[in-house]
């Protein structure tokens, strides 16, 4: 398996972007944008909505495959698959599974291009990895042909295990993380078994890391000291995660169709669902409050905190704006629901869905509303 590089995105504007590495993006939480990635030290899962549900499905299903196995659960394999081809993103997703353009790691002849520095023979003719001179990790999970070959399962019933496939390759990545039967609830047997997909220790730190975020953000967040229409608000809101972000979609009475297109060309226009501040209008609309449609022009309502008092000051229900320069309401380009402990609701960009997300995992804090 090899480490990818990351790119790193924002919602609605998209700045200049770079790339960095996943290990730094874990250890700084440094964030930069470009349409389509993901915020890197934020503590939300930013998974394309396909490889979530292949996930989820691998992990309840992999007890048919290594009955003794215990404790898998999807964030495990978010983990590896953010760290092996972050998550797929950029490449199209079919309904049954089958990832385009196939991914495919460097090489691996000894050249050191990529960091290889051992040669392995080819094994499988370039069935999966398309050269019959050697060996390349393949597929979202990054697997070697040899090792697909002894882990491989096909989880969509076509007869085929394969590996550019994401409900066979999740599943894969499960039986082989599952072992002889590892207990995975075990922190010790975790690593164990990151250790085995990947012999660094600083690749287990990383995947661990991003195991951890992900594990926070399935979560339910603690609503005991949210009441009245607080709490009607952000329930509203979290009745809503799961639903894909549509450009220009959502309105007061729910999910609908968006349009075209957001300034990085992506259209809502086939897609049912919400972008930032169609969901807050949702949400509000259910506590019987009325917002305009545009982030910017929501500012405008009620109590406005400014950015300078920090998020410290933020209280549940509270909208949470985000600027391209902070202190220019104009240039507002996202709106979140903050839920308390840091947390907002937030339909971050194209290609995610409503989700929990960290109050800084969006870039240009502005500063927040109260309407309640």
């Amino acid at each position: 398996m090899s480490v990818l590089l990351l790119f790193t995105a924002v919602c609605c504007a998209a700045p200049v972007s770079n790339a960095i590495s996943a290990y730094v993006a874990l250890q700084t939480g440094l964030q930069d944008d470009d349409d389509g990635g993901i915020a890197d030290g934020g503590s939300a899962a930013d998974i394309p909505t396909r490889m979530l549900t292949a996930y989820k499905e691998a992990a309840s299903q992999v007890g048919k495959y290594v009955p003794t196995c215990q404790g898998m659960r999807w964030p495990i394999l978010a983990g590896i698959a953010k760290v092996e081809s972050n998550h797929a993103i950029g490449r199209n997703i079919a309904d049954h599974g089958d990832i385009r353009p196939k991914i495919y790691g460097v090489l691996l002849n000894g050249s050191g291009a990529g960091g290889n520095t051992t040669v392995f023979p080819d094994t499988d003719g370039g069935r999966w990895d398309g050269t019959a001179g050697g060996e390349r990790a393949v597929g979202p999970f990054q697997f070697l042909p040899s090792t697909w070959e002894g882990v491989g399962e096909d989880a969509g019933g076509d007869r085929t295990a394969d590996p550019h496939n994401a409900d066979d390759a999740a599943l894969g990545a499960a039986v082989y993380l599952c072992g002889n039967g590892r207990d995975l609830t075990k922190r010790a047997q975790l690593k164990a078994a990151i250790f085995q997909y990947n012999r660094s220790s600083e690749y287990v730190a990383n995947v661990l890391g991003w195991i951890d975020q992900y594990t926070a953000a399935a979560k339910d967040p603690d609503l005991k000291n949210v009441s009245g229409k607080v709490r009607t608000v952000i329930e509203a809101a979290l009745s809503q995660r799961g639903v894909p972000y549509s450009w220009g979609g959502g309105n007061a009475k729910g999910t609908s169709y968006g349009s075209c297109c957001s300034p990085s060309g992506k259209s809502g226009t086939g897609i049912k669902g919400f972008d930032c501040s169609g969901l807050t209008v949702y949400a509000y609309a259910q506590a019987g409050i009325r917002l305009p449609r545009l982030a910017a022009d929501q500012a405008g309502v009620g109590r406005r905190i400014p950015a300078s008092l920090g998020t410290g000051v933020l209280k549940a229900g509270d909208l949470v704006f985000y600027a391209d320069a902070p202190g220019r309401d104009a240039t507002i380009y996202h709106v979140g629901i903050y839920l308390g402990s840091g947390q907002i609701v937030n339909a971050a960009r194209p290609g995610t869905v409503v989700r929990l997300d960290a109050v800084d995992a969006m870039s240009g804090y502005a500063g927040g509303a109260r309407l309640l």
